[in-house]
C-alpha cells in the first residue's frame, strides 16, 4: 500500500505558544526566520498535493532477493504501459499469506459439503476467468485477497478474463495470462499494483510487442518469462527490458502443426521439470514434449486417449499429468512412453466439463480447474472421489463460493509450483541480441 500521506498539523507553530516578552530580534535573525518559513510553506505544500510520480520498474524475481523488487533502469513495457515504482513488500510471502489468513479467522467458510479442508497444504490461487479476478482462498474456503480490489488499477487500465496467474519464484510477484485479451500482466502480490504488462489488450498480432491468445506466462528466477503464444505456433522468451522477444521457439505462423523444435502444433503451455528442462503441450496432434532451454526436443509422446491436451507438468521424474479440456473431460497421468498410469474421469452429474489444468499435492492428491462446472477440486487418486471443492458445480456466481470458468490455479507461497521448482528452473541460453537458430526453433 502506498504511504499515508502525514497530516499537516501547527501544533508546534508559534501562534500556539503562550506570550511572552523577548528581546528585540535582529535583522540577521528576521531574514533566518523568514527563509525557514518559506521552506515550510514549500514543504507544507508538496505534502498537501498528495501526487504520485510514475517511474518504469523491471520485475525482479532473482532467488534470495528475500522479497525485495530493486528498482532498475527506467523502461516500457511493450504495450506502452508505464509501469508504476512500488516500494519493496514489507513482509516475506510466507509472512503475507499468514497475515491474510489470520484476517479471516473464525469467519465461515464456503466449501461443498464433504470437502476436507486438511488435503490443502495452504491457500490456492485462482484465476476466476469469467469473473475478471484472481482470488486467493484459504483450505476452508474463505476469501482472503482479491485482485483487482478498489483502488488496485490505475487510471486506463484494465484487468479482463485471466486464464492462469502463477506465483514468482520468490512469490512477490504474480504473472497473469489473459488469452482472449492478447496480454500478460504481471501483479506486485502485496501492493495489488501492476508492474509490467506485455501485448496490446484486446489487439491480437505477431509482430514485437503483440501476442496471439498466449498462455502459462510463467516468471523466471533472472526476471525474464517464458510463455506459449497458441495461434502464433510458438513459445516465447520475454524481457521486461525488450518489447521484442529475446527468443522465439518455433515459427511464427498462423498454421501450427507437430514439427518440433522448428514447428509447434498450437502449444498451450510449458511447464518447468526438475531437471531443468521444460514440459511442452501442443493441442494439436495431442503431444507432450521435453524441450531443453536451448530448445533441443528430448522426446515427444501422446497422453493416452485423449483429444485436447492441457497445462501437462510433472508429477515425478518420468510421471505426466495432463487435463483433456472437452465434455466430458479427462484428468490422467501417463509416462514417457504414453503409457496410462492413472485416470479420473467420472460420469453422470459428477462429470468434468472441460478441466484446463490439473497440479499435484504434497500429499499426492491432484488440485484441478473443472472449468464450465464453474468448480476447483482437489482428487484423491487412491479413492478417485473429490474430497474437496470451491464453487457450486454448474453454477456460476460471484458471490463468496461461486466462481465462473475458473480456469487457472496455483498454490500459495511457498508452496506455489514456481518457488518449489526455482533452484532448478532452467534458463533460456539467449539475449536479446542472440542470432535466430533454426535448429533451436528460430
Amino acid at each position: 500500500m502506498p504511504p499515508k500521506r502525514p497530516e499537516t498539523s501547527w501544533a508546534h507553530s508559534p501562534k500556539h505558544s503562550a506570550r511572552r516578552s523577548r528581546p528585540r530580534p535582529g535583522k540577521g535573525t528576521i531574514a533566518l526566520a523568514i527563509l525557514i518559513l518559506l521552506a515550510l510553506t514549500v514543504g507544507v505544500k508538496a505534502l498537501m498535493s498528495g501526487k504520485k510520480t510514475s517511474a518504469s520498474v523491471p520485475i525482479s524475481a532473482t532467488a534470495g532477493s528475500g522479497g525485495s523488487t530493486s528498482p532498475g533502469p527506467a523502461h516500457r513495457a511493450a504495450s506502452g504501459i508505464k509501469t508504476t515504482a512500488t516500494k519493496s513488500p514489507p513482509l516475506t510471502p510466507k509472512a503475507w499469506i499468514a497475515s491474510l489468513e489470520a484476517k479471516v479467522k473464525g469467519q465461515p467458510g464456503h466449501l461443498q459439503p464433504g470437502s476436507n479442508p486438511s488435503v490443502l497444504p495452504g491457500p490456492i490461487m485462482i484465476a476466476d476467468r469469467n469473473n475478471s479476478r484472481l482470488l486467493i482462498v484459504d483450505p476452508k474456503g474463505r476469501i482472503i485477497w482479491q485482485f483487482p480490489s478498489s483502488g488496485d488499477l490505475s487510471q486506463g487500465q484494465t484487468f479482463v478474463e485471466p486464464d492462469d496467474a502463477f506465483f514468482g519464484p520468490t512469490g512477490n510477484h504474480i504473472l497473469a495470462t489473459q488469452e482472449s485479451q492478447f496480454v500478460i500482466t504481471a501483479i506486485s502480490a502485496q501492493t495489488g499494483h501492476i508492474t509490467y504488462r506485455y501485448g496490446h489488450p484486446g489487439t491480437s498480432g505477431s509482430v514485437a510487442g503483440y501476442l496471439n491468445n498466449p498462455d502459462d506466462a510463467m516468471l523466471l528466477p533472472n526476471g525474464n518469462l517464458i510463455a506459449a503464444d497458441i495461434k502464433n505456433c510458438r513459445l516465447l522468451y520475454l524481457s521486461p527490458s525488450s518489447p521484442s522477444p529475446v527468443h522465439i521457439y518455433g515459427e511464427t505462423t498462423p498454421y501450427c502443426y507437430h514439427q518440433p523444435p522448428l514447428r509447434f502444433g498450437s502449444p498451450n503451455g510449458m511447464f518447468p521439470m526438475t531437471n531443468g528442462n521444460w514440459l511442452v503441450t501442443e493441442i494439436n496432434g495431442d503431444w507432450v514434449d521435453e524441450m531443453t532451454p536451448s530448445g533441443q526436443i528430448k522426446f515427444s509422446t501422446h497422453p493416452p486417449g485423449i483429444t485436447y491436451p492441457s497445462d501437462s507438468n510433472e508429477v515425478s521424474p518420468g510421471v505426466f499429468l495432463t487435463a483433456a479440456y472437452t465434455k466430458p473431460g479427462v484428468i490422467e497421468e501417463f509416462n514417457q512412453a504414453g503409457s496410462l498410469l492413472w485416470r479420473f474421469a467420472p460420469t453422470g452429474a459428477q462429470a468434468l466439463n472441460k478441466p484446463s489444468i490439473a497440479m499435484p499435492l504434497p500429499n499426492g492428491d491432484i488440485l484441478a480447474t473443472d472449468d464450465w462446472n464453474h468448480r476447483v477440486i482437489v482428487i484423491n487418486p487412491n479413492t478417485n472421489k473429490i474430497v474437496w471443492q470451491y464453487g457450486y458445480t454448474g453454477v456460476p456466481g460471484t458471490k463468496p463460493g461461486y466462481l465462473d470458468k475458473p480456469d487457472g490455479v496455483d498454490l500459495a507461497p511457498p508452496y506455489s509450483l514456481l518457488m518449489t521448482h526455482a533452484s532448478t528452473i532452467g534458463i533460456p541460453p539467449f539475449t536479446p541480441t542472440s542470432p535466430a537458430t533454426p535448429t533451436t526453433g528460430g
